[in-house]
């Protein structure tokens, strides 16, 4: 075997490991068909979260050349 076939044959391997993973994982047909309410998806907060104080970094101060 050469590499241009060797490479064809493992990327076939990948692309085919690939192609499971996305129908193990994906959703399945019946959640496609019925998709969940808006509502259901998106819950509101029962209360606001306060602000995050803004980040503190360092001081970068200009100095004057002499």
């Amino acid at each position: 075997m050469n590499s241009q076939s060797t490479a064809g044959f493992l990327g076939a391997v990948v692309a085919a490991i690939a192609l499971a993973a996305a129908f193990i994982y994906g959703p399945s047909p019946s959640q496609m068909r019925n998709p969940q309410p808006a509502a259901v998806q998106q819950a509101a907060p029962a209360e606001a979260a306060p602000a995050a104080p803004a980040p503190r970094g360092p001081v970068i101060r200009e100095v004057p050349n002499n």
